[in-house]
């Protein structure tokens, strides 16, 4: 049980969900506009797309890890590569089949077009790459936040992908909410570990609110009464549930206090891909929500930062 409790703290169990429900934000958006394949090859390719994120997301995780080890080692020493509850080399073989477990289910989304649909596939590989430059690279520098937003936004993207127009400018409008607002979160988490510097974490705040401030044009690109009436007040409800821990994280920036808001933040994504749902399907988009349920119940027993 151990060895099981190691491998979720290693691979962010509970923000998994967080993965998924931009790629469910993805498929409620081409259900609602009628660009869906049939029913039952929606719901395969659907769930390959799901099952695709939740590895991508995990092999990340993994990767961070096994490049952060030396980090860890000074600052958080309890980790499961640090405290060598997993090997190195384990947590490479797992992080590598899961790279390739989740380009091989993008690869299978694409069977629901008649003539195989590369697109899926195509934006997984972006996402790798996107996510193993971050881990080796972009964390340790100024693009780090920038690294982190860009596969959030493919994430969205790849969510997207059963839709003709996942190119379209509505599309990357949504995608570019998500991963703007993530920008701001990994600005914020950069220094959890230590003091933080309330500079920093108030310019962090600044860059997750004008993401909000983004989403409000959303419904224009809709037709009228497609969105839900209780879209204004979710996104300000979202502020409010996201913004209060950052508040008094700014106020008091310790490490306890920054990693509370960190962790409400992160799942205040799904909070923020349900509303984004609103905007398009109605109070069906609210369905995201429970994914909160799982994410929450995992994050008691799971450390997610």
């Amino acid at each position: 049980m151990s060895r099981l409790h190691a491998y979720a703290q290693l691979v962010r169990l509970p923000n998994v969900f967080t993965a998924l429900a931009d790629i469910c934000l993805g498929l409620l958006t081409t259900a609602v506009l009628g660009e869906t394949p049939a029913a039952v090859r929606w719901w395969v390719a659907g769930g390959c797309l799901l099952a695709a994120s939740a590895c991508l997301y995990s092999a990340g995780m993994v990767w961070n890890d096994w490049f952060d080890l030396e980090q860890d080692r000074r600052e958080r020493p309890f980790r499961p590569l640090p405290s060598q509850r997993i090997s190195k080399k384990s947590a490479a073989c797992l992080g590598g089949a899961l790279i390739v477990a989740g380009l091989a289910l993008a690869a299978l989304a694409g069977l629901h077009a008649p003539v195989w649909d590369q697109t899926s596939l195509v934006i997984a590989v972006f996402l790798v790459a996107a996510i193993l430059l971050y881990d080796a690279w972009f964390k340790r520098t100024w693009a780090g936040p920038v690294g982190m937003g860009a596969c959030r936004f493919l994430n969205v993207l790849l969510g997207l992908c059963l839709s003709n127009e996942v190119m379209s400018s509505w599309g990357l409008h949504i995608a570019a909410i998500v991963g703007l607002y993530i920008v701001g979160v990994t600005w914020f988490a950069r220094t959890e570990a230590r003091v933080s510097r309330r500079r920093h974490l108030t310019a962090a705040a600044v860059v997750m609110a004008t993401a909000l401030v983004l989403a409000l044009p959303l419904p224009l690109w809709f037709s009228p009464g497609a969105t839900s009436p209780l879209f204004v007040y979710l996104l300000v409800t979202t502020g409010f549930v996201v913004g209060w821990p950052i508040y008094q994280a700014i106020l008091r920036p310790t490490p306890t206090m920054v990693q509370a808001a960190v962790k409400q933040a992160v799942f205040g994504l799904v909070i923020l891909d349900a509303t984004l749902a609103t905007a398009l399907a109605g109070v069906t988009g609210l369905a995201i929500l429970l994914l909160l349920l799982p994410a929450i119940y995992l994050g008691r027993w799971v450390y997610s930062t």
